[in-house]
């Protein structure tokens, strides 16, 4: 039986394109699902298939179904913390951007059926430390994979963290432990590091 998620908590959330296929395969791709994070994080009711935004539909702080702490997309899967702020929130904000993003891909690309390895995988972060390490390995999991620098890659929050434009994530739970945006950097990368030569914890991966 799957772990209830519960309201407050954070998670590390994940998942993949069906037979590890590609889930993403051009800038406007991850532009549009980076897009659907901010507008369908909300419980009001909304256009899956929708085209443009408008920043005037980002929610309000309590209209929030989840705070984005962190995010990667990389070419065939996604990593994600969220903290759930209402009951079920995160599994409404998966279903909806997950929904969308196949829905508009599938039209795009003149495929049927499932674009998702089934449903998000999830792993409750139950303590401070854990959150502080999937924080870094989310951040950074472009490097991790050898994909690109993370400071430079556009689809990840590492750059919002850094001072850089970007979806707006909630930062402050992790900011509010650091002197600076340098001194996260450099823990971060002490991180990846380790993660690139030891691989440890390898059920918080997902590949």
């Amino acid at each position: 039986m799957r772990e209830k998620i519960i309201t407050g908590e954070y998670y590390h959330i994940f998942n993949r394109g069906v037979e590890k296929r590609k889930i993403f395969n051009n800038k406007n791709d991850y532009f549009r699902f980076c897009n659907s994070m901010i507008f369908l994080n909300t419980e009001n009711p909304s256009k899956m298939s929708f085209d443009k935004f408008d920043d005037n539909e980002y929610p309000s702080d309590n209209e929030r179904l989840v705070d984005i702490v962190a995010f990667c997309l990389n070419s065939n899967h996604f990593h994600f913390i969220l903290k759930e702020n209402k009951e079920y929130g995160i599994a409404t904000f998966m279903k909806k951007v997950c929904t969308s993003h196949a829905m508009y891909f599938n039209k795009k690309y003149e495929r049927s059926g499932v674009l998702f390895q089934g449903r998000f995988k999830s792993v409750h972060i139950d303590s401070n430390d854990l959150l502080l390490y999937l924080s870094a390995y989310v951040n950074c999991n472009s490097q991790v994979h050898k994909i690109e620098d993370a400071e430079k890659y556009l689809w990840c929050s590492f750059p919002e963290y850094l001072g850089e434009s970007g979806i707006g994530c909630q930062k402050d739970v992790i900011f509010d432990q650091f002197k600076s945006s340098s001194d996260y950097k450099i823990f971060c990368l002490e991180k990846v590091e380790g993660m690139i030569t030891k691989k440890d914890n390898e059920k918080l991966y997902f590949e």
